[in-house]
């Protein structure tokens, strides 16, 4: 059994000072929403053993605050080709992941994860910013995941939680 998360990063700040779309910043709410999202599935006991995030800036920082807010203990690596990636690209380097980590998270951007949902699971999962989707795979490796293998267990936004106290 494989598990799934990806995790699309929380809303960046187009006003602040960077040179490039890789530099983009998270703004305020961004950043509350990733540390809100980081309690939330602290709670839910879902953690995964990896967590791989874009080198994007905003990816990266996302990453960073869900995980210590959560205080999850797990391993946690930058992947640049999970910026400007394409579903197929993505699916791919989910196929290499390593076997000892049967729970992994993905930390990146719009459209991709949602168009790798619908790869993996057929379903019609809009991601907005710091949104979870997990899936789950009856695969015994991460090289035997394909499309529409996957099922998906829950999608949570950070809007449905605000106004709870985590």
């Amino acid at each position: 059994m494989r598990r799934l998360i990806l995790f699309r990063h929380g809303k960046s700040d187009w006003d602040a000072d960077f040179r490039s779309d890789h530099e983009r910043p998270l703004n305020g709410r961004g950043a509350r929403a990733a540390r809100l999202m980081g309690k939330l599935l602290a709670r839910t006991g879902e953690l995964p053993s990896l967590v791989v995030a874009s080198t994007a800036t905003r990816a990266t920082t996302t990453a960073q605050l869900a995980i210590e807010a959560g205080n999850w203990k797990v391993t946690f690596i930058q992947e640049h080709a999970l910026y400007g990636a394409s579903p197929s690209s993505v699916l791919e380097y989910i196929r290499r992941l390593p076997d000892n980590h049967g729970s992994v998270m993905l930390v990146g951007h719009e459209p991709v994860w949602s168009g790798l949902v619908a790869t993996l699971t057929g379903a019609n999962a809009r991601m907005p910013t710091a949104a979870m989707v997990g899936m789950r795979f009856s695969a015994g490796r991460w090289a035997d995941v394909r499309g529409g293998s996957g099922e998906l267990l829950w999608l949570f936004k950070p809007r449905m939680f605000e106004s709870f106290s985590l």
